[in-house]
């Protein structure tokens, strides 16, 4: 986990109940779980292996480990987990270098959030290396503090990462907004015992107590977020 701002000198605005937004990253703010797929789907041909679509779904959001574990069961390679995730983050790593698309609406979100000096952070199941590529495109300082999947014991749909940054904040996980993309990293907030906002990439997400579903991050802003966590 990494900070920019100490704890002491996160603030609010405007007494608002909202003390901090986390966001996820891949799906959420930028356009990289399809990345994911297709880095998965040619590594695995490269091992001489077909990944099924149906897959697709069983594995997005998730953590790196779980993911390349559940490939190699299903396809029976003879690759370990931990070879298996080098491979996967290097050529990761490669494709995100060629450019990293955000999603609709993430740029003008994260410049409210920047101009209101709303605490941010990012939450990713993705490991450091591949969140500090990502954050040269989307601007890293947008964000006082920063989660990646390999700096937790136990990463989504745990709920460690959303309280490790709740904590590095200060704050109140009930007052704190999540947006997520995966019913994998709404599990995560949930369990934390954030409110939750889904932006659902590629498998739907149904609506639940405490949670809403949008169709895009165009229709999150800021007052949106301060009304999920309003006083109750």
């Amino acid at each position: 986990m990494t900070s920019t701002v100490p704890a002491s000198l996160i603030r609010t605005t405007e007494g608002s109940a909202l003390q901090a937004v986390l966001l996820d990253m891949d799906g959420t703010l930028v356009d990289t779980e399809g990345f994911w797929w297709d880095v998965e789907v040619e590594v695995f041909a490269d091992l001489g292996h077909r990944l099924d679509e149906a897959w697709r779904d069983v594995v997005v959001g998730g953590p790196m480990t779980r993911s390349a574990g559940y490939l190699i069961e299903v396809t029976g390679a003879d690759v370990a987990v931990e070879e298996l995730t080098v491979l996967l983050n290097d050529r990761f790593e490669k494709r995100i270098g060629r450019g990293v698309p955000l999603m609709p609406g993430a740029s003008r979100l994260l410049a409210e959030l920047s101009a209101h000096k709303v605490p941010t952070a990012l939450v990713s199941a993705s490991h450091r290396r591949i969140i500090d590529r990502v954050l040269d495109s989307v601007g890293r300082h947008h964000f006082a503090l920063t989660v990646a999947g390999d700096e937790v014991t136990r990463t989504k749909p745990h709920p460690d990462p959303y309280l490790a940054a709740a904590a590095g904040f200060g704050a109140d996980p009930w007052r704190c907004a999540v947006v997520e993309d995966t019913a994998t990293g709404v599990a995560a907030a949930e369990a934390a015992g954030c409110r939750v906002v889904a932006v659902p990439s590629v498998a739907p997400i149904a609506p639940a107590p405490g949670r809403v579903v949008v169709p895009s991050l165009e229709q999150v802003d800021l007052a949106f977020l301060r009304g999920l966590v309003a006083d109750d």
